[in-house]
């Protein structure tokens, strides 16, 4: 079976489940909490930096999407559908503490990669990202780690994609100052 193939059944199978789910059926929607949870809440641990917040996170994140299940698009796919609640509801409980931060527009993009001049413990690379302020640190998450393009990123954070693309610029920058890393030309 090529990759593609697999994809495709992937994406049938998790239809299904949807389709049973939207008709009521809970162990279909606990089998999408069980295949999703854990992404949901890595995500939402990365955007709190607490472990019991990013648990209420995850619980409400479910809670809406049973909710709203009606309403799910199959335009994407239920696992960006969920990161898109888990953004939203991360986000919300973070303005509740008012740990809001912005960041302003005219702060350029950066699209070097990344070489490292000394070895990084994975501990260290964790332990500089937590300490990234929220909105850099918002970005560099959905895009770098979770891999969601500028414009989903943007989207998910309610923002404008020029914004987000500086707070991910802002985070790399803070990244390469914390763990002595410097930028190739390649």
């Amino acid at each position: 079976m090529t990759q593609a193939q697999a994809q495709s059944e992937r994406v049938d199978w998790e239809a299904g489940l949807v389709n049973r789910a939207r008709a009521g059926d809970t162990r279909a929607f606990e089998r999408i909490y069980r295949e999703h949870s854990g992404r949901v809440y890595g995500l939402c641990l990365r955007m709190t930096r607490d472990v019991q917040l990013a648990e209420d996170c995850v619980q409400e994140t479910f809670i809406n999407a049973w909710r709203a299940l009606g309403r799910f698009e199959t335009r994407s796919s239920i696992g960006t559908w969920l990161h898109r609640i888990a953004v939203n509801v991360s986000l919300a409980k973070r303005r509740k503490g008012g740990q809001v931060e912005s960041l302003p527009e005219d702060d350029e993009g950066d699209s070097g990669e990344w070489t490292l001049e000394t070895p990084v413990e994975v501990r260290e690379i964790e332990a500089a990202i937590d300490a990234l302020p929220d909105g850099a640190r918002d970005a560099l998450v959905l895009h770098a780690l979770y891999g969601y393009s500028h414009e989903e990123a943007a989207q998910m954070l309610g923002l404008a994609e020029g914004t987000c693309k500086a707070q991910l610029h802002r985070a790399r920058r803070l990244l390469r100052d914390r763990l002595g890393m410097e930028v190739s030309a390649a």
